[in-house]
């Protein structure tokens, strides 16, 4: 019989993120949003430049035929809400499963890209999402970070998949603000109920907050010890 696991750990709860340069990898326009919308919204508020990255193109959440350029406006629109955001898109097909070659291209690029950005705080999705896209891109993420040997903050966040969180940040305050940037996602929120869903997670995280918080956004570091290993 294998051991017993031990009790998770009780979460840091905060006020607001550190602050500093940050840098968004998020798989598909909407997810930035989902993730921590209310935490880039706090950044934003406080004058850290954000800069968001969307990994794939997002072909797939469209009607067959549909322009990806459709998801491109619906995330500037919702990253107005949040603050100044710049968004860059580097349209890697959606649902691609990538060979060993293709992986190592993407992490070569994300290192230079990483080095370049200077990024003090990265976000990407953590290493459990169960969506291919989510998974592969914290795979890139975090062997580029090893990579680069980057020295500051990298923090994974949720969006499909809950995970086991080390730090939940209280976002009651800029709420309105997520729910807005949601909003402008018309052609995803028209396959699915994103605000419900993100409403309820982040309520439920609120409960390591107190003090009478509403929303949280949860987080757990991307990589351990500098290494791009679990």
């Amino acid at each position: 019989m294998s051991a017993e696991r031990g009790r998770a750990p009780t979460p840091q709860a905060l006020a607001g993120p550190s602050r500093g340069r940050v840098l968004v990898l998020a798989p598909h326009a909407d997810d930035e949003v989902i993730g921590l919308g209310g935490t880039l919204a706090l950044h934003a508020q406080a004058g850290d430049p954000i800069q968001v990255v969307i990994a794939f193109d997002g072909a797939l959440g469209l009607p067959a035929g549909g322009d990806p350029e459709l998801r491109r406006r619906e995330a500037r629109a919702g990253g107005r809400h949040l603050g100044a955001l710049e968004y860059v898109f580097w349209d890697y097909p959606e649902g691609h499963e990538p060979t060993a070659n293709e992986l190592e291209r993407a992490v070569s690029r994300l290192e230079q890209h990483l080095r370049a950005s200077a990024a003090d705080i990265v976000y990407a999705p953590w290493i459990g999402e169960q969506h291919r896209d989510h998974h592969v891109l914290s795979r890139v993420a975090r062997r580029a970070l090893a990579a680069c040997s980057h020295a500051g903050e990298a923090w994974g966040y949720e969006v499909w998949t809950p995970l086991e969180a080390t730090r939940v940040i209280d976002v009651s305050g800029v709420w309105d603000r997520k729910l807005a940037a949601l909003s402008e996602h018309a052609s995803q929120l028209a396959r699915a109920d994103l605000v419900h869903a993100s409403r309820r997670l982040a309520a439920h995280r609120s409960l390591y907050l107190g003090g009478g918080a509403r929303y949280g956004e949860a987080f757990r570091p991307l990589m351990h010890a500098g290494t791009g290993e679990p």
